[in-house]
């Protein structure tokens, strides 16, 4: 594994509660950084001491979004070590998403070694409370002091972590959905298969739509036809339909999930039946009045899991599995989570163990 300097921390932060976490407002003591240049390639890779970066307001970021960014936890296991879920699929996707940026991108190994030698630094902020873990967030952001629309000939590759609470702090209940027929995700050949920021700015409003109409989460259709389901909110989605799951497939515009990857792979090793095909709204509506809608849930690395128990769309209303979460989906989320945490046997080899 390659290693980096570490510059350590003068005075170390005060550790939150791991009983009131919050998501995305407290962050350990270091980071890991590396820059690139044209003609120097991606260099200087080093774990410094948490703080701003230093950027003039021109930088190219701020103006033209050329950046991408992943997600992904740290989980304390019952030894008391910690242990990352498929960081190599992680850092691969990174590597996509710099490819359709225009972004150079950086060796998948790198991507991880970096990632690993951080969470070994900051061990200490990985929480033991069951369901809570250290959230990471790798990001390259272009930072070219210029105006001007191309690609930026020098960037920042960026880790840095938070320790988050238990996303299902009281137990899992499942989330009401609505169909989104005005705003688009995203098209076929456009960004929706990279983790680039746009596509989240761009779901804002119809999010903020759904919630003020007693809806959690937007059920996306694609961009071109407005008929194909696509995504739930920021995750990926699969039902179960006449005992049958089905996904949508990845034609482009649909974010390849590793979660999504994850339950497909655990799934057909139980021999239940996959589909990934394109899924029509009507479709969905049609099996849920015919009593064939069995399960749906939303995959994520937030959630893991999210069981969907109504969904809207237009004048039409469907309740799943009687608005309780199904006994496919809770295997799901049990199994993934114990492979996770360690509490299961990881028959897969996904986990990678830090310290």
């Amino acid at each position: 594994m390659q290693e980096f300097p570490v510059t350590r921390a003068a005075a170390l932060k005060t550790k939150p509660d791991p009983k009131t976490l919050v998501f995305g407002q407290t962050f350990t003591d270091h980071m890991f950084l590396m820059n690139y240049e044209t003609g120097k390639g991606w260099h200087d890779g080093r774990i410094v001491p948490y703080g701003p970066l230093s950027l003039e307001p021109c930088a190219m970021v701020f103006h033209y979004a050329q950046e991408v960014f992943e997600g992904m936890k740290a989980y304390r296991t019952p030894d008391g070590g910690v242990q990352l879920f498929r960081p190599m699929e992680n850092a691969r996707r990174l590597a996509s998403s710099c490819e359709r940026m225009c972004i150079p991108t950086i060796d998948p190994q790198t991507v991880v070694d970096a990632i690993t030698q951080l969470v070994k630094v900051e061990a200490d902020w990985v929480p033991n409370v069951p369901g809570t873990s250290l959230y990471i967030r790798p990001f390259i952001i272009a930072t070219d002091p210029t105006l001007g629309v191309h690609a930026s000939h020098t960037y920042i590759f960026a880790v840095i972590c938070c320790p988050v609470g238990a996303y299902y702090a009281e137990g899992i209940n499942p989330v009401k959905i609505y169909v989104e027929d005005e705003d688009v995700r995203a098209v076929k050949g456009g960004t929706g298969y990279t983790k680039c920021g746009g596509n989240y700015a761009a779901s804002i409003r119809a999010g903020e739509r759904a919630e003020e109409n007693g809806y959690a989460q937007v059920l996306w259709l694609d961009g071109v036809h407005r008929k194909y389901i696509e995504e739930v909110g920021s995750m990926n989605v699969m039902f179960q339909v006449d005992g049958t799951v089905v996904t949508p497939k990845l034609t482009g515009s649909v974010l390849p999930g590793i979660t999504r990857k994850s339950c497909l792979e655990l799934l057909k090793a139980w021999g239940i039946p996959c589909e990934e095909r394109l899924i029509t709204a009507q479709e969905l509506f049609d099996a849920a009045a015919a009593g064939k809608l069995d399960e749906a849930w939303g995959t994520g690395t937030a959630a893991v899991v999210s069981p969907i128990g109504e969904m809207g769309w237009e004048d039409r209303h469907a309740v799943v599995n009687g608005g309780q979460i199904g006994s496919l989906t809770q295997k799901l989320y049990d199994t993934l989570t114990g492979i996770q945490w360690g509490t299961l046997p990881d028959p897969c080899g996904w986990t990678v163990k830090v310290c």
